[in-house]
């Protein structure tokens, strides 16, 4: 019995000297739990680009623009959104298209490469148009805030939208004044052949002609031309009443300067692409009196909340910063209406989209071109193009400076 009384109190000496040297597990913290496995709630980066010219004769228009994204892209990281369970942070991939086609489509494969969930660009027609296709082709959503060529929509697209009225309501609008409003008996138009250009000259000239306005002369540039003085020579010879140029201020500026000094007299017009102040600088005291379109209405229109914004960081309006920035806003309205980030789910949805944004209500058509697009008639004074009338469904009104104002001039909620 002593010898098992003994091995007793061993074993239970062993059991307590086994007892105290386990160590003691504590229950793990929620940060180490975390830390164990991927966080639910990780921030997620979406990379939304702008494309447009940013170098050359026109980069003041699409700097302009560029602004336009990353004022929408700033707002949207200040509000701290959750999509799809996860917070979002918004970044900006801003490319230059030199205004080239060839450029252009070289920049859109590019982003694609780069896995954009989409673009918001191009700013001219000819560089949108070929570049729509390869965004169209990896499913990635582009909406244009100034390209006004009825191709861009026409084409069956479904990742394709455009902020802006078009060159088939644009055209008629300022061929309109300058028949009515002008009493134009005669006119000469040119065009620097490129889509835009182009384009938009067709659809004045053909406006002009069912308005019974004799057409004395149609002229060709350049979109990269600096002398004018062959072709205006000849249409002085026709003295018209009225040049209309489909084409940019780039090229705008120089003709009308140049037509003054050859000593013609009819009064100039220009649709949205030489719609700009830039115009006084480019042909000075030439350029008083001209009288021009955009597609859209005008700065002056744009939501207070908008223009203190952009104006505090950026300076002056130039033109249609306000639809980039609309723009960018109906893409992240659309994520936030899919909630998701993926192109292909979120695509679908920006034809549901209804805000109220800085340049009035935003929606879409079964194309992709903005319901009820106004477009804006402006005279150059004193070296400003100032708006005079507003043309919305073929109905010309006096503009008002109260007209497109959106309280608020941020994106709703979306329409369900």
């Amino acid at each position: 019995m002593k010898r098992s009384h003994s091995l007793a109190i061993a074993v239970a000496a062993a059991l307590v000297l086994a007892a105290c040297g386990k160590k003691e597990e504590s229950p793990k913290t929620s940060a180490e739990t975390s830390a164990a496995t991927p966080a639910a709630s990780s921030e997620v980066t979406v990379t939304i680009a702008h494309a447009g010219p940013l170098t050359g004769s026109i980069a003041h228009l699409g700097k302009d623009d560029e602004n336009g994204v990353h004022l929408a892209i700033d707002q949207a990281n200040a509000k701290h959104l959750t999509i799809g369970g996860k917070p979002v942070k918004f970044v900006l991939d801003s490319e230059d298209d030199q205004a080239d086609p060839q450029v252009g489509t070289t920049v859109a494969q590019k982003l694609v490469d780069a896995k954009v969930a989409a673009v918001i660009g191009h700013l001219n027609s000819g560089v949108t148009i070929p570049a729509s296709i390869i965004y169209a082709k990896a499913g990635i959503p582009m909406i244009s805030g100034s390209a006004t060529n009825p191709a861009v929509t026409e084409r069956g697209l479904k990742t394709v939208f455009r902020m802006v009225a078009r060159d088939d309501q644009q055209g008629p609008a300022i061929a309109a004044y300058i028949a009515n409003q002008l009493k134009a008996k005669k006119v000469a138009v040119v065009d620097d052949k490129t889509a835009y250009g182009e384009g938009l000259a067709n659809e004045v000239e053909k406006t002009l002609k069912s308005d019974k306005v004799k057409i004395v002369g149609r002229e060709r540039t350049t979109d990269k031309e600096t002398d004018f003085k062959a072709i205006l020579t000849k249409i002085k010879a026709e003295r018209p009443d009225v040049v209309f140029h489909g084409g940019m201020d780039a090229t705008g500026g120089p003709m009308l300067k140049q037509a003054r000094e050859l000593g013609i007299k009819s009064v100039f017009a220009f649709g949205d692409g030489a719609c700009t102040d830039q115009m006084a600088t480019l042909a000075g005291k030439a350029a008083e009196g001209m009288v021009c379109s955009q597609a859209g209405l005008p700065r002056e229109a744009a939501s207070k909340e908008f223009v203190d914004a952009f104006t505090k960081q950026y300076g002056e309006i130039k033109q249609y910063a306000p639809y980039y920035y609309d723009a960018t806003n109906a893409i992240i309205e659309a994520m936030k209406k899919a909630d998701s980030v993926d192109p292909a789910k979120f695509a679908p949805e920006i034809f549901k989209v209804s805000f109220d944004g800085a340049t009035g209500h935003v929606e879409f058509d079964d194309k992709g071109d903005r319901k009820d697009a106004e477009i804006t008639i402006f005279k150059l004074v004193n070296g400003k193009v100032q708006p005079i009338a507003i043309v919305k469904n073929g109905k010309a009104t006096p503009f008002n400076a109260e007209q497109g104002k959106q309280g608020e001039g941020q994106p709703a909620e979306t329409k369900k």
